[in-house]
Formats: structure tokens, sequence, C-alpha cells
């Protein structure tokens, strides 16, 4: 942790501990949803746009939730819906099979929007053919997005960008020359980059390479999770890796330190993670706090499928968290967040 953390103010660190208490609180009564958590000052920054928290769910496998019975339980009303692939010749489909019109991901869709929703679809992600890798140019790429915008009448878009697309240069300028000719031809698309981290933040390749071609997305996301956190408080490196996150968008861009918290975000892991870290419904509550303290551009987690309790012994299916919960609890704590 750098010296930076430790010398805030005892104003910031006061601040932080009531956040923490006032969510607590609101899960310890019970409370469906977490809506009225933060009661926001007059002089507070202007609240996150709607799609600000949208946890991730995922038609692909398993069980998936009624996204309506999520949002009635819990007060949330986006999702970052998971994975636009290519399904050959660069032409996007989820995961890559199932079609944009007509099918379960349609449905999804539907539901959520007559429940007073929307959704956030995510492009990449860690498996499957990428559009970002496949499709052969900017344009081919910024097509392939186009399409799937328009098919939906999209307000807001997430490119899940690791592994090899993210570690390839060539790939990564590609990805950022499409979303600058993207967000040309769609004024007023709130466009987010998700990738991982470091426990002490990200690289600055993509980044950089954002700021010196002139693209500016809403938020840059990081995973902080599945990067050797097993044994240690989860919470704690997340806050860490985000700050690391907002200083290397601040000097890439030239911000202000509340400049970049507003152009970074977070996506965590609920429960028990890929490399055997444990995120609990504390560490939510914590991390909720931080970036409500911090105005993020973005709060969410993968995902909402896993956000329930394991009938005995935690399966390692991707359908529950392997973590003590109550249904929908890691989705009713980050609902809090306003921005």
């Amino acid at each position: 942790m750098s010296s930076a953390r430790h010398g805030t103010s005892v104003n910031r660190r006061s601040l932080r501990r009531s956040a923490v208490a006032v969510c607590a609180a609101v899960v310890a009564s019970g409370a469906t949803f977490a809506v009225n958590a933060y009661a926001a000052p007059e002089d507070a920054a202007p609240a996150a746009a709607p799609q600000a928290v949208a946890p991730y769910l995922y038609n692909g496998w398993g069980n998936p939730p009624d996204p309506a019975e999520v949002m009635n339980a819990t007060g949330v009303r986006w999702f970052t819906m998971a994975f636009v692939l290519d399904s050959g010749g660069c032409d996007p489909r989820w995961d890559g099979s199932r079609p944009l019109d007509g099918g379960v991901d349609q449905q999804t869709i539907d539901t959520v929007r007559g429940a007073g929703g929307d959704v956030v679809p995510s492009f990449g992600g860690a498996n499957g053919d990428k559009l970002e890798q496949s499709c052969a140019d900017a344009s081919a790429l910024a097509g392939a997005y186009q399409k799937v915008i328009d098919a939906y009448g999209l307000k807001a878009i997430d490119i899940d960008i690791e592994g090899d697309a993210y570690n390839d240069p060539a790939t990564q300028q590609k990805t950022i020359d499409a979303l600058k000719q993207v967000k040309a031809d769609n004024a007023g698309l709130v466009t987010y980059v998700t990738f991982p981290s470091d426990q002490s933040g990200p690289d600055d390749s993509m980044i950089g390479r954002a700021a010196d071609s002139g693209l500016e997305v809403d938020g840059w996301t990081i995973m902080p999770f599945d990067f050797g956190g097993a044994g240690q408080n989860m919470a704690d490196l997340t806050e860490q890796a985000t700050d690391g996150l907002k200083d290397t968008v601040k000097n890439a861009y030239g911000y202000s330190d509340e400049e970049a918290y507003a152009h970074s975000g977070l996506s965590s892991m609920n429960g028990i993670t890929d490399v055997d870290e444990t995120v609990t419904t504390d560490d939510f509550t914590a991390i909720t706090a931080y970036a409500q303290q911090h105005h993020l551009a973005r709060l969410s987690f993968w995902s909402v499928n896993r956000d329930r309790p394991c009938p005995g012994d935690y399966p390692n299916d991707d359908t529950c968290s392997g973590v003590d919960q109550d249904p929908w609890q890691f989705t009713s704590i980050i609902a809090g967040f306003t921005g």
C-alpha cells in the first residue's frame, strides 16, 4: 500500500467509516435493497448515470436468474449482459452462436426493459472468438459494434478486453480506433472498457494508447480479482488496485484526482473466485462505500448468476457464490451506489 494511502486525512477516513456503517446497517436491517443507503450532501458530485450499477448477467450456462426477480428484490435496474463474440466473418452474436434477435438474450432484454430497466451488452470476455481480434480492421470492428447498438437501441456498451486480446498492442489500437468511430457516430453513447489488474493497479498500455489517440471513455474498469489475493482482505486489495487505476488514468489524461476517479470503475467477483480468493458481503459493503466516496464511474461484478447461496458444499459451477449470503445480497449492496 502506497505512502499516499497511508497519508489519507482523518476526515477522509471518517467519511469512509461512516459510509461503511450506513451500508452495514442497511444490510443488517433486512431491507430489500439499499437504494437510499447514501444521502448525498448538497455539494456532492452529480449522481452517476443509471447504468453505473449494472452487474453482469450471463445466459450461456447453468440456471440464469430471472432478471425481474432480481430487480424487484434489490432495486438494481441495469445489467451488463455477457458476452457478444464473433460467429465468423466479424458477425456479432451472443457467445458467438445465439442470435441478436428472437433468442433468449432478446427475451432477457425485453424482460429488463419491461420492468423499467435496461442493459449494457459486453463484448469480449475471457473465452471465445473476440470480434476485437477477428474483425479485419477498426472500421469492420466499429461496424460489428454498431450492429448490436442498432439491434437494441443501446445507451451504453462495455468492451471486456483481456488475455491475448489485451496483451496484443495491435488489438488494443484497433479497439481504440473502433471506439472512436462508434462514439462519433452515436452521440451520448456511454462506453466502458473492462480489463484485468494487478494488486497495485493495471498497466498503462491501453489507457496510454487511448489518451494518445484522443479517445476518452466514460469508465476505465478494472477486474480486481484473480490476482493472487487468496487469504488477504479483498476489500483492501480492491481499493488499492483502484487507486492505482486512478493514478494511471490521471497520468495518461492529465486529469485531477477527482476527474480520474470519475473516469475509473471496478468490477469485482462475488464469493469464491477462480483462484480461491474470498470476496464477502462485508467486502462488498466496504467496496461500495469506497466507490461512493470517490464517485467512481462504474461499480459492477461477476455475476448475478452467482449471487445466491450454494446448496451444501461449494460446487464450483458458477451458479452460486460459495460464501454465506442471502439471495441477491451482493446485488442489493451495490444497488446503494449513487455515484
